[in-house]
């Protein structure tokens, strides 16, 4: 599914709006919390899960604190 979005002015700030059928594909409607990743194909959007969260706050306090070692396990 290829659908173009437009940034428009949202009071100081800049926002998307998502159209209907993304919204009930993604299973979220208005009010819920989404969630972005930076992936190695641009970014994306995924609907915000406290676990989810949580175990990446997680990952990237692991990966932050053993930076060393991960780096020597990858070679």
């Amino acid at each position: 599914m290829n659908t173009k979005l437009k940034i428009t002015t949202v009071g100081n700030s800049a926002g998307i709006v998502l159209p209907k059928e993304l919204l009930e594909r993604m299973r979220v409607t208005k009010g819920d919390s989404l969630y972005a990743t930076e992936t190695p194909d641009g970014i994306e959007l995924r609907a915000f899960d406290e676990e989810f969260a949580e175990d990446m706050a997680v990952a990237e306090r692991v990966m932050r604190e053993n930076r060393d070692l991960l780096r020597k396990l990858a070679e």
